[in-house]
C-alpha cells in the first residue's frame, strides 16, 4: 500500500491539479483543515498565482465576509483606499492580520496595475456577515440595495422609503446581541418589524430582478452584480435572524445549513463571472455532508461545496488539504494507522495525491479517522476521500 500511495504523490502545482480533472473547472475549491496558518495560505497563494498565469483564472474567493470583501476588491482593481485600510476593514474572522493574506492582496494589486478591467484579478469574500453564533444587522446590505434602486428607478415603484427602513431596523445592537444564541427570547428575528423587513427585502430584490435590462445598461454589470449581492445578503441575514429564535432541536442544524446556503449562492455568483479559486475550510467545500459536535449535540448539513457541486457538476472541483503536525497547537506526528500517518511517511514536505486512487488503495475498510487533540483542527475523514478530486498533504505546519 505504501508503494501505491507513493506513486500517487506529485508536486502541488496548477498543472498537477488540472491533470487530476477531466476539464478545467469553473470553481476550483481548495480546502483546509484549520484556519489561520500561513503555511497553508502561502501554498494557496502560490497555486492561485499559477492558475492565473497558466490557466486564465481571474478570481479568488475566500471564507470571509462578502460585504467586507467589496473593499478588498475595490482596492485590488482600482486602488481605492490603502493596503492597511483594506487589511483592517476588508476581512472578517481576523483574517486581515495574516501576513499571507496581506501578500495576496499586495500581489493582486500589483498585477492589476495598468491592466484593462477585462484582464484584472478580482477578490471576493463568500461567507455571510455572520458566524454560527451570531449575525450582523441587515442594515448595510438592505440600505445599500435600496440606495442603488432609488438612484435608478421611479420612486413610485419602490415599496418603501429609506426612512421606513431605518425605523424598522432600529438600533443595530438589537440584531447583534451576543446573548441571543443562548437566550432566543432576546432575538428580534421574529418581531413584527423583522417580518415587515423580510417582505420589503423580497420586494426590493424582485424590483432589481425585473428591471435587470435597463439597470445593467444604465450603470454596469458590476454595479448590478453588487446590488444582487446586497439583496442576497439582506434576505439571508433576515432569514438567519428569524431562525435564531427557533427553540426546536433542529435549530443549530438549520442555522448551519442557512450559512452554507448563503455561501453557495455567493459562489454561484462568482462562478458566473468566470473561473475562480475558492479557499475555505474543508467542511464548507466537501461534497459529503458536513457535521459538527455542538453544545446541543451533533448536527449535520449539506455544505456550500455540496450545494454548488450539485448545480455545476464537473465545473466544480474539490481538493481537500490534510496535514501531519501543527506542533505549536499540540498536534504531533500522526499514528501510522491513520491516513495522515501513511502520508507522513512520504518524503515530500507537501504533495498532491489523487484522492480517488488513494481511496481505492485503502480498500473497503479505510483507517479510522485521526483523533484531534485541538479543537481548531479537523482531521481528514477517510470515508470522504472517494468524493474528492485531489488531496494536498502538508507534512508540518510551522508557527506563523
Amino acid at each position: 500500500m505504501a508503494t501505491d500511495i507513493k506513486d500517487t504523490a506529485q508536486a502541488v502545482d496548477a498543472a498537477a491539479v488540472m491533470g487530476l480533472l477531466p476539464t478545467r473547472p469553473r470553481l476550483l475549491a481548495l480546502g483546509e483543515p484549520t484556519h489561520g496558518e500561513n503555511t497553508l495560505l502561502e501554498l494557496r497563494n502560490e497555486l492561485f498565482r499559477q492558475l492565473v498565469e497558466q490557466e486564465g483564472y481571474r478570481t479568488i474567493a475566500i471564507e470571509s465576509d462578502c460585504m467586507r470583501g467589496l473593499a478588498v476588491d475595490d482596492y485590488v482593481t482600482a486602488g481605492t483606499g490603502t493596503l492597511d485600510e483594506v487589511m483592517e476593514h476588508g476581512f472578517s474572522h481576523g483574517w486581515g492580520a495574516s501576513a499571507a493574506n496581506r501578500d495576496l492582496v499586495r500581489w493582486m494589486r500589483a498585477h492589476n496595475d495598468g491592466r484593462p478591467a477585462s484582464e484584472q484579478l478580482r477578490f471576493a469574500g463568500f461567507d455571510g456577515p455572520l458566524e454560527i453564533t451570531g449575525a450582523a444587522s441587515p442594515r448595510q446590505p438592505l440600505t445599500a440595495l435600496h440606495g442603488y434602486l432609488v438612484a435608478r428607478v421611479d420612486a413610485n415603484l419602490l415599496p418603501c422609503t429609506a426612512e421606513t427602513l431605518d425605523h424598522l431596523l432600529g438600533a443595530d445592537d438589537r440584531w447583534t446581541d451576543p446573548g441571543v444564541m443562548r437566550d432566543t427570547s432576546r432575538s428580534v428575528g421574529q418581531s413584527a418589524e423583522a417580518g415587515r423587513l423580510r417582505l420589503l427585502a423580497d420586494e426590493l430584490v424582485t424590483l432589481l430582478d425585473v428591471r435587470t435590462p435597463d439597470l445593467i445598461t444604465s450603470t454596469s454589470r458590476d454595479d448590478w452584480e453588487r446590488a444582487r449581492l446586497y439583496g442576497r445578503t439582506a434576505t439571508g441575514l433576515l432569514r438567519y435572524h428569524h431562525s435564531m429564535t427557533d427553540t426546536s432541536p433542529t435549530r443549530m442544524t438549520r442555522l448551519c445549513a442557512l450559512r452554507d446556503s448563503m455561501m453557495a449562492d455567493n459562489l454561484l455568483a462568482v462562478a458566473a463571472r468566470g473561473p475562480a479559486l475558492v479557499h475555505a475550510h474543508n467542511s464548507h467545500l466537501q461534497r459529503e455532508k458536513s457535521s459538527m459536535q455542538l453544545w446541543e449535540g451533533r448536527v449535520e448539513w449539506w455544505s456550500a461545496g455540496a450545494l454548488v457541486s450539485a448545480r455545476l457538476g464537473a465545473e466544480y472541483a474539490f481538493v481537500a488539504t490534510a496535514l501531519g503536525t501543527i506542533r505549536h497547537q499540540g498536534v504531533d506526528t500522526p499514528l501510522p494507522d491513520t491516513v495522515e500517518g501513511l502520508l507522513y511517511a512520504l518524503p515530500q514536505d507537501h504533495c498532491l495525491i489523487d484522492a480517488r486512487r488513494l481511496a481505492a488503495a485503502l480498500g473497503d475498510t479505510p483507517p479510522a479517522p485521526r483523533e484531534s487533540p485541538w479543537f481548531g483542527y479537523a482531521p481528514l475523514d477517510p470515508a470522504h476521500l472517494a468524493a474528492g478530486d485531489g488531496l494536498v498533504f502538508v507534512k508540518d505546519v510551522l508557527r506563523s
